[in-house]
């Protein structure tokens, strides 16, 4: 599909890193941005505390929307100065809350921004992460640090397991890759046997992007008892890639976070800019 609109996801006390990536990514394609920022709020004393802890808390919170209304006054000069068009709003929830509000604004905007300051978070990251994920039916774009993020890359590394979340990924970044010099699908240790997979894995899906205008090229590889977000970030080092398109949690994920899995390991290890959607 064809982006014209992002969400950029700020915490309060961040740098304007983000934010700038997220004017530079709208800039480049013709978009509008959105921009949530949140500061997330104490949870309220309850019980035999001391006097004067409620009046400490609703100091702090006076002090946080003080903060937020700064913070989203100093956005708007930055995104007015770029000369873009962007709405900011400001969020206060409480931690529990925080990944269903990111999902909300989600679902209004054709992908997510996940910056590198909020992927350094370690608290909010997947919350932010989570609620973008699965409860928008959006995409997300996670950009590490050290990276030049792009959504017009000239190579592509599509991970392809012919499961429903890569197929979605697939179609969500058709525009994206139509655009592109090359796109790899990428295949490790490809399952011949597999209903899914057909004969020839990689066919299938090759065949569809072809029909769109997009230059393919399969690549099956063996993992060799290496894992395969390892392979993955490899190969895409191998090819010069500027984008990975990926599906996110085809097993559930709880047994993910417990038991380790691809989705996992590159949100939390990203080497370039990922796509995901599910």
């Amino acid at each position: 599909m064809r982006f014209k609109s992002l969400l950029s996801v700020v915490e309060v006390n961040q740098t304007d890193n983000d934010l700038k990536i997220a004017i530079d990514l709208c800039s480049e394609i013709n978009a509008q941005l959105s921009v949530m920022v949140f500061a997330v709020a104490s949870l309220p004393p309850i019980g035999d505390y001391p006097i004067g802890t409620a009046d400490l808390w609703v100091k702090e919170r006076h002090r946080d929307l003080a903060a937020l209304k700064g913070r989203v006054e100093g956005m708007e000069m930055l995104v007015r100065d770029a000369g873009i068009s962007a709405t900011i709003t400001d969020e206060y929830p409480e931690p529990a809350r925080v990944g269903r509000i990111a999902g909300r604004h989600a679902r209004y905007a054709d992908a997510t921004l996940v910056g590198p300051d909020l992927l350094a978070h370690e608290t909010l990251k997947g919350k932010v992460i989570d609620g973008a994920l699965f409860e928008s039916g959006r995409p997300i774009f996670l950009i590490p640090h050290d990276t030049k993020p792009t959504l017009r890359p000239k190579r592509v590394l599509l991970a392809w397991d012919s499961g429903v979340e890569c197929a979605r990924a697939a179609r969500e970044a058709l525009d994206i890759m139509a655009s592109a010099e090359a796109v790899h699908v990428t295949i490790v240790d490809p399952d011949t046997s597999s209903i899914a997979n057909g004969p020839e894995p990689g066919a299938d899906i090759a065949a569809y992007l072809a029909h769109h205008g997009i230059k393919v090229d399969v690549d099956r590889l063996p993992s060799g008892g290496e894992p395969i977000a390892d392979v993955l970030k490899q190969h895409a080092t191998d090819i010069s890639a500027d984008l990975v398109v990926m599906g996110g949690y085809g097993h559930s994920r709880t047994r993910e976070w417990i038991f380790g899995g691809v989705t996992r390991s590159m949100i939390e290890d990203p080497s370039l800019p990922i796509l995901m959607a599910r």
